[in-house]
């Protein structure tokens, strides 16, 4: 294998083989906001060739404060699309690929979760994370799940542990409901926080205070007939920060790396032998 000289430094703390293990490992990730976003970023510049981006979302000006691809001049443009850009930028080779669309129940069967090596999932809604954390563990993919991300300030507090071990977490309580509720007898590991920081200024929607700062517009771009305001969607509008979204998606994408790297370390023992 001929190392690039984009991870050579890597190459210097892990091998080639494992950087061969890398490159062939596929990955796909459901949502890339606050926390999928930098996940992607991450194992793309850890030598990750093979990555799926799953989100139905457009880039709102409120995102900028903590999504890797929004910025102030692509608002309303596709997240998926706008972070491969950025993805392919970091490397050119990678095969990147990208759905507009949001994981739902049932879904399990058609993003056929079984041929990816690797699910992450990175989404807010309840009862669609809950049957995407049960769809594909039972497809038999690893599987790495991120909780609440909103209302922290302390990235020492962020810790990896088992779905059933989290505390203080209120929506790994909810998952936790909803896996019981679905008698899933099964285990995981998520990124969590025992954090949990009171919202300063509360935007509820249920109040009428609450109103989008996106503006409506229309784009040529298949598939984006206009902007969709999710906020409104959303009971109360979470506060938060991107040392902490951006931490989470770096234990996450630590996750994947960290399973490839001794799985071959394991091989080569093996071999050795």
């Amino acid at each position: 294998m001929v190392v690039s000289p984009i991870f050579s430094r890597l190459n210097l703390l892990t091998g080639e083989d494992v950087l061969q293990a890398l490159h062939s490992t596929s990955v796909i990730i459901f949502g890339v906001g606050g926390v999928g976003s930098w996940i992607a970023d991450s194992l793309i510049r850890s030598g990750i060739h093979r990555l799926t981006l799953v989100d139905s979302d457009t880039v709102c000006i409120t995102n900028v404060n903590r999504q890797l691809q929004a910025t102030t001049k692509n608002v309303g443009q596709s997240k998926v699309e706008e972070l491969k850009s950025r993805l392919l930028e970091l490397n050119p080779k990678a095969t990147i690929e990208t759905h507009l669309d949001v994981y739902e129940v049932g879904d399990g069967d058609k993003f056929q979760l079984g041929q990816y090596d690797y699910v992450i999932d990175a989404i807010d809604s309840i009862r669609n994370k809950v049957d995407l954390c049960i769809s594909a563990t039972e497809a038999g993919s690893k599987f790495y799940s991120s909780m609440g991300a909103a209302y922290k300030l302390d990235p020492t507090q962020i810790e990896v542990t088992s779905i059933w071990d989290t505390q203080n977490d209120p929506l790994a309580r909810h998952v936790h409901k909803g896996l019981r509720q679905r008698n899933f007898q099964g285990d995981f590991q998520v990124v969590y926080s025992r954090e949990n920081l009171p919202l300063m200024h509360k935007t509820s929607v249920d109040e009428g205070t609450h109103q989008c700062f996106c503006p409506s517009f229309h784009t040529e771009k298949e598939g984006l007939e206009s902007a969709q305001d999710w906020c409104h969607s959303k009971a109360v509008i979470p506060g938060s920060a991107v040392h902490i979204t951006a931490t989470f998606g770096q234990y996450l994408s630590g996750l994947v790396i960290q399973d490839v790297y001794h799985k071959i370390q394991k091989m080569l023992k093996e071999t050795a032998v």
